[in-house]
């Protein structure tokens, strides 16, 4: 496993969106951000810092996943049932899958109806509104400065 194959596995879920985050991390949302869309995993992309992937375990998972070596909670968002994979060799490559779809699936069932509308809609008209509340966030950020 390696960011690569991470990545791989994160983007054939369906309605997931990529995004750089805090400058040094992929982050990958269920839904994008700008719809309210929710992130689910992220992975380094400069191999600093702690761990080389973060996911959402749900909390009924949770404390097993911590009993596995090289599993920690996850830095500011345990809390909310994430952990940190110390190194790659922790899962095997079938388990990385099962614990992103995993992921994605608990993200996506808590997103609020209207993102899930959002996501029903054609591809076509999903990404219109995408661009449009895109443009429209950043309308507000510049009017703000």
């Amino acid at each position: 496993m390696d960011n690569e194959r991470f990545r791989e596995i994160c983007l054939a879920l369906p309605h997931v969106a990529e995004a750089v985050g805090w400058g040094h991390h992929l982050v990958f949302w269920v839904g994008d951000k700008a719809i309210g869309g929710k992130m689910f995993a992220m992975i380094h992309l400069d191999d600093q810092g702690t761990g080389v992937a973060w996911f959402h375990c749900g909390a009924e998972r949770y404390s097993e996943m911590l009993e596995t070596e090289g599993i920690i909670p996850a830095p500011y968002m345990a809390k909310a049932h994430w952990v940190t994979i110390e190194r790659w060799d922790v899962l095997r490559t079938r388990q990385w899958d099962e614990e992103l779809r995993l992921a994605h699936r608990l993200i996506f069932e808590k997103l609020p109806r209207k993102t899930r509308a959002v996501l029903a809609l054609p591809e076509k008209e999903q990404l219109k509104l995408i661009r449009e509340r895109k443009k429209l966030l950043a309308e507000r950020a510049n009017s703000k400065t």
